[in-house]
């Protein structure tokens, strides 16, 4: 059965750190795209960046660029999102998710989904 499953969430201050880990099984990342989104309460579902091992694209939206770096380690099929400098309106539950082959902005294109992460940026 295909899982992810996230973990590295937390209560952080603002300007601190935190990485998201995201642990696949039962596929490997091979011909998939992981994307990481979030969603805060009262908001949409945003994508927030995402890897492709089919084409070696990835995506960072612009909300996190400078701060958020995406990286994978095919040995443990786990995808991280490095998060640093976090702000306030950082605060939400991340999931991760997957897609054949290659990168998407778009919630609905990816198949299946973790359980999500909070991530809480106060003082």
């Amino acid at each position: 059965q295909v899982q992810l499953v996230e973990s590295g969430g937390g209560l952080v201050q603002p300007g601190g750190s935190l990485r998201l880990s995201c642990a696949a099984s039962g596929f490997t990342l091979d011909y998939y795209a992981i994307g990481w989104f979030r969603q805060a309460p009262g908001k949409e579902r945003e994508g927030v960046s995402c890897i492709s091992n089919s084409n070696g694209s990835t995506y960072v939206a612009d909300s996190v660029k400078g701060r958020f770096t995406i990286s994978r380690d095919n040995a443990k099929n786990t995808v991280y999102l490095q998060m640093n400098s976090l702000k306030p309106e950082d605060t939400a539950v991340y999931y991760c998710a997957r897609r054949r082959n290659y990168c998407s902005v778009h919630p609905p294109a990816f198949g299946s989904w973790g359980q999500g992460t909070q991530v809480t940026v106060s003082s």
